[in-house]
């Protein structure tokens, strides 16, 4: 009995697939520990898995240095890094995450391990495939960032009230053009909002004036850690 429940053929395909996932490659920019600067969890220590390349080519991208080059990497190996740091909150960003196909095998090792995995996209791509477990956090590009035609509306169908919304906004029309959207779309009804000036470029209190006089259902974010150590990589 007991050599039966040993080699039971669907527990042996169940270990034979977990291996094979981790033996899959990314293409890795950074990997590092930091606070999370965005979304709801802000300030929560987290660690950053930041993929290479993007299709989009924001006006505004803050890394552009994420577009090409970094390093090869087994999940395997990308787990070992992250287990060094031994915290709960991972982030899974870019570049654009999703434009690797072995970002959605990454996003269920992650959460198999019982990390919480939050995934920041530029809503381009297609979300459909995402594990349950993750957080999506979705950008609705602005008229400003010269993307907006590459809006995917139909992931809207695909979040839920753990996941967000973001819109980053460089200016007085991208904030109407988004109030727009909010209400049109009833996004708050789907899940939080956030509303994030373009950095140096629109000024946070003017945005937050904005927003209360127009009474909107949104959070508003700062990037805290650019406030707290500028434009320096890998914090």
């Amino acid at each position: 009995m007991e050599a039966l429940e040993k080699f039971h053929p669907l527990e042996a395909a169940f270990h034979s697939d977990a291996r094979s996932l981790l033996s899959l490659p990314l293409r890795i920019t950074e990997i590092f520990h930091s606070l999370q600067g965005e979304t709801s969890r802000t300030g929560l220590p987290t660690v950053f898995i930041r993929l290479t390349g993007c299709p989009l080519r924001c006006a505004w991208c803050d890394t552009e240095y994420a577009f090409y080059g970094g390093e090869t990497l087994p999940i395997s190996a990308v787990l070992e890094q992250i287990r060094s740091h031994q915290t709960h909150f991972i982030t899974v960003t870019g570049g654009e995450p999703l434009a690797q196909k072995n970002c959605l095998p990454l996003l269920r090792v992650l959460s198999d391990e019982g990390y919480s995995i939050s995934l920041e996209t530029s809503g381009a791509l297609d979300i459909a495939a995402v594990d349950a477990r993750v957080s999506k956090i979705v950008d609705i590009k602005t008229p400003g960032s010269g993307e907006c035609a590459k809006n995917r509306w139909d992931n809207l169908a695909h979040l839920n009230r753990h996941d967000e919304i973001k819109f980053v906004l460089s200016d007085e029309a991208d904030y109407a053009w988004a109030r727009q959207i909010l209400r049109e779309r009833a996004l708050a009804d789907i899940c939080p909002v956030l509303f994030a000036p373009v950095w140096k470029t629109l000024a946070p209190a003017t945005l937050a004036e904005w927003i209360l006089h127009d009474r909107l259902p949104v959070r508003m974010q700062l990037q805290l850690h650019k406030i707290l150590w500028g434009e320096k990589r890998g914090v």
